[in-house]
């Protein structure tokens, strides 16, 4: 613990509800982290090290404790962007008794398009260069993918003051969005991204738009691996829609041969079904959406928490899809006790926000 103890922070942030913020703190960062709440006080704890957050009349109190000064400087940045993003716009002000430097941000890669592919009639593969791909290898599936604008030279993000990132603005904005890693080609230096195409009336897709329209030589970049480990246990069970096959297909291909897997993955149709190969041993089923009646909003949700019923204790349960399904399906996990070491279960996207969009 004294390594802990030489690499510490502290910072004080102004939301405008301390513990509204304190409960979306441990909401998202539960599958991140262990996640400890007493009153006003959380404490998140993983690899980064610890961070202590308190409310106090106002304020919220950070003190963050971490093995290294990289692993440091990577947490601040991580809770800094993550309380920016829940602040909205809403006033906001955060300051740290020591301003994070404004360099490069460490976890940036620069890759390079060098192809793409429709893999079925709503997903769509990319195949990026890398001059090292050993980061991503073993390591957190997902990333951010930075996508300058064409005809200029980029201007990457560097560090803010308070430990957020300075995002290039006006001309120079990037299109920023979160993806998973879906394969790894060490041979040849490629890591490849799925990018789902959903055209709906009224709703912006800048990241299916990056990805139809991608040509080899795009210069962009990737932002970290962060998050998203592959699980590791003898039996798994893999939920989600189609925002989460990319991850299951990365999870089946990499897991060892011992591994027992069952997955339920929902798509439009069967048209959308991947040819998933795996060394494991695997027991898929398959949900067409386009069969559903027009109230069955949370089916996917409904079968995970059934299927769930019937798993052994031991089983790692992986779940991403919609956010009121994932407060269904944590709320069964929690109630059987499952460890919350075995399991991953995160929101990719809102029904509700959805829903307001295209109106």
């Amino acid at each position: 613990m004294s390594d802990l103890q030489e690499h510490k922070l502290s910072g004080v942030a102004l939301p405008s509800d301390p513990i509204w913020m304190l409960e979306e703190i441990c909401e998202r960062f539960v599958e991140h982290a262990e996640v400890l709440r007493t009153d006003n006080l959380a404490l998140l704890r993983n690899e980064a090290g610890l961070a202590s957050i308190r409310a106090d009349g106002g304020k919220l109190l950070i003190e963050l404790t971490s093995p290294s000064r990289s692993a440091l400087e990577m947490s601040r940045t991580d809770l800094a962007e993550h309380l920016y993003y829940f602040a909205g716009e809403e006033p906001f002000a955060l300051e740290w008794s020591e301003p994070a430097s404004p360099v490069s941000l460490p976890n940036l890669h620069h890759v390079t398009v060098v192809g793409a592919e429709d893999i079925s009639p709503r997903m769509r593969r990319v195949r990026f260069r890398c001059a090292d791909v050993t980061p991503f290898v073993e390591r957190e599936m997902h990333v951010q993918l930075l996508v300058p604008p064409e005809g200029r030279p980029p201007t990457w993000p560097s560090y803010r003051e308070d430990g957020g990132v300075k995002w290039p603005q006006g001309d120079d904005a990037l299109l920023v969005r979160a993806y998973t890693i879906r394969n790894v080609d060490t041979a040849r230096g490629e890591l490849w991204i799925d990018f789902l195409q959903h055209p709906a009336p009224g709703v912006a897709t800048p990241g299916a738009d990056f990805a139809r329209d991608a040509r080899p030589s795009r210069q962009v970049a990737l932002l970290g691996p962060g998050s998203g480990k592959l699980p590791e246990a003898n039996s798994i069970f893999l939920g989600g829609d189609e925002f989460a096959l990319p991850a299951i297909a990365r999870i089946i291909k990499e897991v060892p041969a011992n591994t027992r897997v069952q997955a339920i993955i929902e798509v439009w149709d069967g048209r959308e079904e991947q040819q998933l190969r795996s060394s494991a041993a695997l027991d898929i089923r398959w949900l067409h959406r386009k069969t559903y009646s027009d109230d069955s909003d949370g089916r996917l949700g409904r079968e995970i928490i059934t299927a769930l019923g019937s798993l052994e204790d031991q089983t790692y349960v992986w779940v991403a899809c919609e956010k009121q399904d994932v407060r269904a399906i944590r709320s069964f996990l929690k109630s059987r006790d499952h460890s919350r070491k075995a399991m991953y279960v995160a929101w990719y996207w809102e029904r509700e926000a959805a829903v307001a969009e295209t109106r």
